[in-house]
Order: C-alpha cells, then sequence, then structure tokens
C-alpha cells in the first residue's frame, strides 16, 4: 500500500477513534432536537462533525469537504471528505448501541475510500473502490483489517435482509428472508458486506449516509442498485440538503431479480 493511502486510512482510524471516545461520553445521556426533515441533531452530532472538519483541514489541505452537519454543497475540487459525524442520531440519543462515523473520500465526485467507525461495538470498516486505474488503490473491504466478503447463500427463513422504518411496505406475503431493522443507514448495508444478511433497502439515504458504504459494500462483492437516481459522481455546486438517493443492496447480482419486486413496493 502506498504511502498515500496508508496516510489516508490512519487519518480515519485516529480520527473517528478520538471522535467516538467522546461520543461515548454523552451516548444515551445528551437530548436531541429535531431538524427541518424530521431528523434528530444534538450538540454532540455537531461537536464531533466540526472536529472531523478542523481534523481534515489541518492534515489535507486544499481538500474540500461536504458534511451532514455543515457545508452541503459539493465544492467540487478534485478531493472531498463527505462526513457523517453520527449516523443512527435516534438510537445514540435512546442509548441503543448501533451508531456510527462515516468518512468517505471521494475524487472527481466519485467515492474511492470508505471508513465507518461504529464505537459502541469498536468495530471499524474500510475499503477501497478500484474504479479508477490512474489512483492505483488497494483492493478490498475490511472489517478490524480483516478482509470481509458477501455471502453466496441462497435466501431462505434463515437468512436476514435489513430494512429502513420508511421501507416497511416491502413486507409482503412470502418475503424470502427474516426481516431486520437497525436504524442506522451505513451499518444497514455494512451488514451485507460481512455477510450477516443477504441484502438492505434505504428509502431516504443522504448522500453521507452512503458515500463510505458505496465503497466498502462493493468492495465486498456486493451490488448497490439504485432505486431512483446514481449518486456518484456528484455535481460541483450541488446541494445535498434535501436529495436523497433511494438503494437496494444484495450480496450479489443474482439476487436483484428476487429482492427487486418487494422493493418496488416501498414509496420512494
Amino acid at each position: 500500500m502506498t504511502e498515500f493511502w496508508t496516510t489516508i486510512l490512519d487519518f480515519a482510524q485516529t480520527t473517528t477513534a478520538r471522535v467516538g471516545n467522546q461520543l461515548m461520553q454523552d451516548f444515551g445521556q445528551v437530548q436531541a432536537l429535531q431538524k427541518a426533515d424530521g431528523s434528530l441533531v444534538t450538540q454532540a452530532d455537531k461537536w464531533a462533525d466540526q472536529e472531523i472538519r478542523d481534523a481534515i483541514a489541518s492534515t489535507f489541505a486544499g481538500y474540500g469537504i461536504l458534511s451532514e452537519e455543515g457545508d452541503k454543497v459539493f465544492p467540487g475540487t478534485e478531493w472531498c471528505w463527505v462526513i457523517d459525524p453520527l449516523d443512527g442520531t435516534t438510537n445514540f440519543t435512546r442509548g441503543i448501541p448501533i451508531w456510527s462515523i462515516s468518512l468517505g473520500l471521494l475524487y472527481q465526485g466519485t467515492p474511492v475510500f470508505g471508513y465507518v467507525y461504529v464505537p459502541p461495538l469498536n468495530q471499524a470498516f474500510h475499503g477501497y473502490w478500484g474504479g479508477i486505474p490512474e489512483l492505483e488503490a488497494p483492493t478490498g473491504a475490511f472489517l478490524d483489517r480483516r478482509p470481509i466478503y458477501t455471502s453466496n447463500d441462497a435466501p431462505s427463513g434463515n437468512h436476514f435482509f435489513n430494512l429502513c422504518s420508511r421501507s416497511t411496505a416491502a413486507i409482503q406475503k412470502d418475503f424470502p428472508c427474516k426481516i431486520r431493522m437497525l436504524g442506522v443507514a451505513s451499518y444497514n448495508f455494512l451488514t451485507t458486506a460481512t455477510g450477516a444478511t443477504l441484502g438492505g433497502v434505504e428509502a431516504t439515504p443522504k448522500v453521507w449516509d452512503i458515500a463510505a458504504a458505496w465503497v466498502i459494500v462493493q468492495a465486498a462483492g456486493g451490488s448497490w442498485v439504485s432505486l431512483k437516481s446514481e449518486p456518484f459522481p456528484l455535481i460541483p455546486g450541488e446541494d445535498y440538503t434535501t436529495r436523497s438517493f433511494p438503494t437496494l443492496v444484495v450480496s450479489r447480482k443474482e439476487l436483484i431479480p428476487i429482492f427487486t419486486p418487494f422493493v418496488e413496493k416501498v414509496k420512494i
């Protein structure tokens, strides 16, 4: 691995661990406010966002930053970090131990590196997307630096599929798997990357919810299906505040026609 990618990985690990340690002190102890889009935000979200943005600014001069709690307009820089400082705020405020810090690094508007840290579980996911040859990126997806892969299993009543709270219309007769609902978009998809689930759907994820997971899922062998519009590359000058990117993720492309008829019931 080149020095550049080593620097990127070390930065993501160090920064999310430091921020995560502080968030664990606030976990289940803070009050949330409702934002205009109905989602929740806490002072912990805002603090974490500022800490990560400051760390990026001091380490990667000239890199753009797009974040859930900060500037949501893609600056069009060659390199840009996309931040979700606390994915799963509702879980965080209620003391449910599934929430994450998500960092995606974009090159010319497309994610090439993703890092997701889940402090309550002490799990760190990362991956690289090698679709841009001149970058000579490493390959693969990892959990705690060990390679991960999606499942080759066929659906059954003993396998899992994740839904979000806005996609319950997919629960129809003869749904081929057991349903789980985790409340965290990034972790929803990452369970597919590890082989724990065969897929998942998110009806209203924003770009900061998916930038890192987009890389990791595909690097692990999964298929990413955009149900409305393709999220990447991002468009310079575009405001992503209200744009959602409904998504189906499955462990392998052969499962797309199996789950698509159920997902089509979801309003997007």
